[in-house]
This record gives C-alpha cells, sequence and structure tokens, in this order.
C-alpha cells in the first residue's frame, strides 16, 4: 500500500481532513473529518477562536489513527491576511482578530502618511484589500502599541497552527506573501518598509518556501494522536494550493480558484506592477516554486452562504442553484461593492443595491440567488476581458476549481457571459494542491507537470461550451 498524505484545509466557513494515497495511477481522496468554521464576535470584534480549531485539528488527527491511515506527511492551508502576535513565552497578544473586523478602517490612510499606493504596489504587487496584514498591523500599532512592542514573533494563521503541531516556527512564503509585506525583488519580508512603517521587524523571520520541512509532531502532540508524521509546508495560503491543482499544464490557462471568495487569475513568471494593473485591482499573489498567481479577488460564494444562513437554512446549496436557474429576474450588484463584505444582512443588503440602482428588487431565495450568481459571472466576464488586455493574450478556457465548481448554473452562467468554454472540477482543489506539495516532497512526482496530469486523470471534470451547455 502506498502512503498517505494528509491535508488539513481551513476555510473561512469550515475546515476538513482530506487523506490522499496514490492507487493504479491516480491519487484518491478520503474525508476523514470535518468541522465547522466562522469568525465570533467577541466584546464588538469579530474573532477566529484559534484554540478550538486547533482541538478540531488533533482530533481530525486521531480519527487517522482511529481508521489505521497513518498520515506520512501533513500539511495545512488556511485563508490569508490574518495572523497572530506571539510574547517572548508564545503566547498570543490580544485577540486573534478576523480579516471582515471593521479594525482597518482608515489605516490605508495611515500607512500611505508614509508611502504612497502607487509605491506599495510597486514594490510588494499586492492589490489594496482593506483587510490586508498591512492595514491589520498598522491598526495594531495605532491601538495596541504595547503589543507591537511586546512581540517577538508574527505567524500568519497556518504557520500558527503548525507551530502548535511542531513547536517550530516557519513563515510560509504564498501566505505571507497576502499580508503585502514581502518585496517583489528580495521575495522575502520588506524589512525596509517594515521600519517605515513604524512595525517591530524583529518579529518577522525569513519565509520558507512551499516544500520545505516544518518538523516531526511534537511529543505531546504525538502522544495525544498516537503516531508521529512529518509536517511539511504547503502552499499554506488555500488559493496558492487550489491553483496548483487546476488540471492543465498551459501556463496561460485562466482559473478561477471558487469558494467563499472568487479568485481569478492566470501563473505568470513574471510579475505586473504596471499602473493599469493596479488601477484593474489585480494582485500578483506569490505561488509553487516563485510562480506568481496573478489574479483579482472577487466576493465569490460568500454571499450565497450568507443569503442560505439568512433565509433558506433547509435548502442545499445545489436546490437554491436549481430555484435560482427557474428565474427571470435581470438585477445586476456590483459584487466587489464593500458593501458586501460584512453586511448586516446578506439578503437586505442585496435588496437594498438593487432598489438604490432602481433595479428589480428581487424577493424570493430563487430571485436573490439568481441576482448573485448572474453577478458573480458579469463580474467573471469583465475581469477576464481585463486580464485579456492587460496581458495581451486572447484566452479560449476558463478552469473552475474548488467548491464553487459544483453549482452547475453558475458554470453555464459564467460560459454564457464570458463567451468562453468552462472546465469545471476538481471540487477538492485545495486540498489536492495541498497534498500535491506533499507528493512531490515524497518524490511520488518528480515535477508539476507531471503531478497536474495526474491530477487531470484522477478526478471528475465537467465541460461547458461557450453557451453553457455540457458536452
Amino acid at each position: 500500500m502506498s502512503n498517505y498524505y494528509l491535508a488539513i484545509d481551513i476555510g473561512a466557513s469550515s475546515g476538513r481532513h482530506m487523506l490522499s494515497f496514490m492507487e493504479d495511477g491516480k491519487m484518491n481522496l478520503l474525508e476523514v473529518y470535518r468541522f465547522p468554521n466562522g469568525m465570533e464576535n467577541k466584546d464588538g470584534t469579530l474573532c477566529w477562536d484559534i484554540k478550538r480549531l486547533f482541538k478540531e485539528i488533533i482530533t481530525g488527527l486521531k480519527k487517522c489513527q482511529e481508521i489505521g491511515k497513518i498520515p506520512t506527511t501533513i500539511g495545512i492551508d488556511t485563508w490569508g491576511v490574518d495572523f497572530v502576535l506571539l510574547d517572548k513565552e508564545d503566547q498570543i497578544l490580544g485577540d486573534t482578530v478576523g480579516y471582515r473586523d471593521h479594525r482597518t478602517e482608515s489605516m490605508d490612510q495611515e500607512v500611505y502618511k508614509i508611502i504612497s499606493e502607487e509605491d506599495l504596489y510597486q514594490r510588494t504587487g499586492i492589490q489594496k484589500q482593506i483587510f490586508n496584514t498591512i492595514y491589520q498591523l498598522m491598526a495594531v500599532k495605532k491601538n495596541q502599541p504595547e503589543h507591537m512592542k511586546e512581540a517577538k514573533s508574527l505567524l500568519m494563521m497556518p504557520d500558527y497552527l503548525h507551530f502548535l503541531l511542531t513547536g517550530v516556527k516557519k513563515n510560509e512564503y504564498t501566505i505571507a506573501t497576502t499580508g503585502q509585506l514581502i518585496n517583489l525583488e528580495t521575495k522575502d519580508w520588506d524589512y525596509e518598509l517594515i521600519e517605515k512603517l513604524g512595525f517591530n521587524a524583529k518579529m518577522f523571520q525569513p519565509v520558507s518556501l512551499p516544500g520545505e520541512k516544518v518538523g516531526e509532531l511534537s511529543e505531546a502532540v504525538r502522544k495525544e494522536v498516537g503516531f508521529n508524521a512529518s509536517v511539511v509546508l504547503p502552499g499554506s495560503h488555500d488559493t496558492a494550493s487550489a491553483v496548483l491543482a487546476v488540471p492543465t499544464n498551459d501556463d496561460q490557462a485562466v482559473y478561477i480558484s471558487s469558494g467563499t471568495w472568487s479568485l481569478m487569475g492566470v501563473e505568470r513568471k513574471e510579475a505586473d506592477c504596471s499602473m493599469a494593473s493596479m488601477k484593474a485591482n489585480f494582485t500578483n499573489e506569490g505561488g509553487y516554486n516563485h510562480r506568481y498567481r496573478y489574479l483579482k479577488n472577487i466576493m465569490g460564494l460568500w454571499m450565497i452562504q450568507s443569503v442560505r444562513g439568512e433565509i433558506a437554512k433547509d435548502l442545499s446549496y445545489g436546490e437554491i442553484c436549481a430555484l435560482a436557474a427557474k428565474e427571470t429576474i435581470k438585477s445586476l450588484v456590483d459584487c466587489n461593492d464593500d458593501r458586501f463584505l460584512a453586511p448586516k444582512n446578506m439578503t437586505e443588503e442585496v435588496k437594498a443595491c438593487c432598489r438604490d440602482t432602481k433595479q428589480q428588487v428581487p424577493e424570493s431565495i430563487g430571485e436573490i440567488a439568481s441576482v448573485i450568481y448572474n453577478s458573480l459571472a458579469s463580474c467573471y466576464a469583465d475581469t477576464v476581458a481585463e486580464i485579456e488586455k492587460i496581458t495581451g493574450t486572447t484566452y479560449d478556457k476558463i478552469y473552475v476549481v474548488g467548491g464553487g465548481a459544483n453549482a452547475a448554473y453558475l458554470n453555464e452562467l459564467t460560459a454564457k457571459y464570458t463567451k468562453k468554454k468552462v472546465s469545471a472540477g476538481p471540487t477538492e482543489a485545495t486540498a489536492i494542491g495541498n497534498i500535491t506539495v506533499q507528493m512531490l516532497y515524497d518524490k511520488v512526482f518528480t515535477d508539476l507537470k507531471e503531478a497536474r496530469t495526474c491530477i487531470g486523470k484522477s478526478f471528475a471534470i465537467k465541460n461547458y461550451d461557450e453557451s453553457g451547455n455540457l458536452i
């Protein structure tokens, strides 16, 4: 029997432990454990319950032991930008604040007093998102200066979880780039920028690349879960892992990593820090082997997830998709409008936006979902047009990976709005990409090209023509 490799993939709304093994030349996936996640309101601040998350990680590891499938290696990936600050005793300073919290309001202007938005983009290549690590740290500097001073380590979320498993601190490259503090030239923390901003430079340590070993499970963890394993850095930003699972070796392919967020872009060997790129709000996030994920963040299925939680908890996403497909409402909203980032009620916000823009106001869950799905597809069409204009390349296919690849109606709309062929799948792209790096570390594959060829053969892919017909 071949070795087992474990991806612990933690998203903004849920986490899962996914085991993989090779059989008959194909990658196989087995879900071992799944658990909920979400930000909690702690005295008016949106926070992550990091202690509970780690308990869930341990519970999932115990499940591996129970079913007799012990992983050779383990890797954790999560969403980007969020972090913890640790003191000299490795205790967290303050709360583990989430990116949807409002503490970063006006912090961009504080940053731009020190470095202009244009110069910041030139140095880092990262699009402005008000929740980026750079603005979160400015909020800490302004509101909890004692935490900034006392901090001995800054660890992004997966870095901290790896540390809890092993006792070893490593800052992984792909997750670090999401914070807007990595220098494009050095591919390390921009220490000159960090000093200018007045951040504590001593809490940043050199970054490590996907495929590097973090360490073995600590003695305490080993004793609790009943086995030992090596912890290996994947592309620990979930999108970095998801992009690795795009089942093509065409470097010019357009992808959408579709989940809570929709990340749409292409892989490139060089960053694009032009003013045209900045004005279009594209980002150059780090990828595997120093590739760049040239992409735009689009609000994504967060809007549908929120609406379902508010008015349609008894319906599955598939049922919501089916209801939306029957509607004829033509209203559209701007999915990237900040009003949809963390509204008190997403359903009412979508209605209010339609009302404000003098469009038909959706009432039923089918109409609301139709507005959201059509708006997403319209945004995808605008984005791929921007990518083609900036890169000077015309693309004929869009690869949709991640959970959103299950949304058949959205796939159809994406093809219709973009007038491109659509390839949908694999749905568990983030876990697959995470595991791919572990397998490359263990020499199951000789290179990424071989791995991606295997992914394309191993998992179900659905294809749509330019009119949205399943082919």
